[in-house]
C-alpha cells in the first residue's frame, strides 16, 4: 500500500472551481483499478492551498492512473484555468 500526497495551489478566487472538480475526480478515482481512498485538505493559513491525499494498493496503480487519459483531461483544465504553479506529489510507501 501506498500514499500519495499530491499538493495544490490554485488562482485566488478559483477555491470553489477546484472544490467542485475534485468531487468529478473522486467518481473517476473510485473506478480507478487500486484506489482505495482520497480525501481534500485545504490549508487554514492559505485558503488557495490544498492537499489530496490518495491512498493505492501499490504504486503502479497510481502510476497508471497518472497516466490515464482520464488524468491528463483533468490535469490539462487545472493548468490553463485553476492553478497558480505546478503541482508537487509525493508517494509515501509503507
Amino acid at each position: 500500500m501506498i500514499t500519495v500526497g499530491m499538493n495544490y495551489h490554485v488562482i485566488q478566487g478559483k477555491q470553489k472551481d477546484f472544490e467542485q472538480k475534485f468531487e468529478a475526480v473522486m467518481g473517476a478515482l473510485r473506478s480507478a483499478q487500486g484506489h482505495t481512498s482520497s480525501t481534500l485538505w485545504k490549508d487554514v493559513s492559505d485558503d488557495a492551498s490544498y492537499m489530496i491525499t490518495s491512498e493505492w494498493s501499490e504504486e503502479q496503480a497510481f502510476m497508471d492512473f497518472i497516466h490515464s487519459q482520464a488524468f491528463k483531461d483533468v490535469t490539462t483544465w487545472g493548468k490553463e484555468q485553476i492553478l497558480s504553479g505546478r503541482p508537487q506529489h509525493k508517494i509515501y510507501k509503507h
